[in-house]
């Protein structure tokens, strides 16, 4: 997939979780190496402990520098940090203590261009709270340090959602939806499908807020006030957009797959469908100018120590950087200079056989 060895940098996340196992099975396939030059971030000691859950890691070396500047191809490299003795399937202050370490000086080596882009696995949201840490979520604070408007969306092979708000309360939605947001985020979308994933020309289906995409009024009237003004806006301005659609009927009659995107309004609403449909899916933040990536499930406390955690969303969180990566850098050259594309364009005359390249006559 990548001739270049992009660097990806990798978090340990919560070192009580299963961020580590998640990782260790991950590389103990040496394939990987193949594809890119892993940067993991975290634990010497939390390393070692978590490889005797996991089969088959014996082989694994990690290879120990001080920045991702240092990290050398063909290897696993580790950037100690956020070092302590796990327990598996704690919420300690300690391990969220580690795992934001590892996540800030991850951060710094992006900022520094010192990796291409970086993985997350994931963190406990409560013990990760300090006066120095008061994010809902890594991609709050991505946004915060990357200076953007992010924009989460999970995909997968089979769907891509984006939502309109994130990690916020249920009670809180609706007054956090207004139809300059919504129009802005089909945008975001829309843009994030072309440049990122490679869409000449997304079809966006955008889900309604309220039970039956409101019933005409008598379920709630964001969809008629908030969110259909946005859709035909946006229709407007050249988004492909449609909806609203009532979420059960778009999931459940399988008319999701009609479409490139889907706009949810909120966490639970575009996120239960699809880790239903997409059990190894991926959380990209985009809109931002780096390219980050999770696997899409938590720390998982109940399984953490035991070897049994399935490393697949992780796989598949670094094949997505990797390949989202590209797909921007190429992106981003075809774009840089489009006058000449536009001058041939502009012109309506045929090219004579007498300016094609002559070949020597035999």
């Amino acid at each position: 997939m990548s001739e270049q060895k992009l660097r990806i940098g990798i978090t340990q996340g919560d070192p009580n979780g299963i961020g580590w196992e998640v990782i260790l099975k991950t590389f103990a396939d040496m394939r990987m190496t193949e594809l890119c030059t892993p940067v993991i971030y975290g634990s010497p000691q939390a390393a070692a402990f978590y490889r005797k859950c996991v089969e088959d890691s014996g082989e694994l070396t990690l290879n120990p520098i001080v920045s991702a500047h240092e990290a050398r191809r063909g290897r696993v490299n580790l950037v100690a940090c956020g070092d302590m003795k796990p327990e598996p399937g704690k919420e300690s202050a300690e391990a969220g203590r580690a795992a934001v370490e590892a996540l800030v000086r991850a951060t710094d080596d992006l900022k520094q261009g010192l990796l291409d882009a970086l993985v997350t696995a994931p963190i406990n949201k409560e013990a990760v709270q300090s006066d120095d840490f008061r994010y809902t979520g890594h991609t709050e604070f991505f946004g915060a340090e990357f200076d953007g408007e992010p924009m989460m969306i999970m995909c997968s092979d089979v769907l891509r959602v984006g939502l309109v708000t994130k990690h916020i309360p249920v009670t809180e939605v609706s007054r956090n939806i207004s139809t300059e947001k919504i129009l802005r985020d089909l945008h975001t979308l829309r843009r994030s499908l072309i440049r990122d994933f490679g869409i000449v020309e997304p079809r966006i289906a955008v889900m309604a807020l309220n039970p039956h995409a409101g019933d005409g009024g008598l379920l709630g009237h964001e969809e008629e006030e908030i969110i259909r003004p946005a859709i035909v806006e946006a229709f407007n301005q050249g988004v492909l957009a449609f909806g609203p659609f009532a979420a059960d009927g778009l999931f459940a009659g399988g008319g999701f797959a009609r479409y490139d995107g889907i706009l949810a309004m909120y966490h639970d609403q575009g996120l239960t469908p699809f880790k239903t449909l997409s059990p190894d899916g991926v959380n990209f933040t985009a809109n931002l100018s780096v390219v980050r990536t999770s696997p899409d499930h938590g720390t998982a406390f109940d399984i953490a120590g035991t070897g049994r955690a399935d490393a697949q969303s992780m796989r598949n969180a670094i094949y997505a950087a990797i390949d989202i990566t590209q797909r921007r850098r190429a992106w981003e050259e075809w774009t840089s200079n489009p006058l000449p594309h536009a001058e041939r364009e502009k012109s309506t005359r045929d090219v004579s056989v007498k300016e094609l390249p002559q070949t020597e006559k035999e």
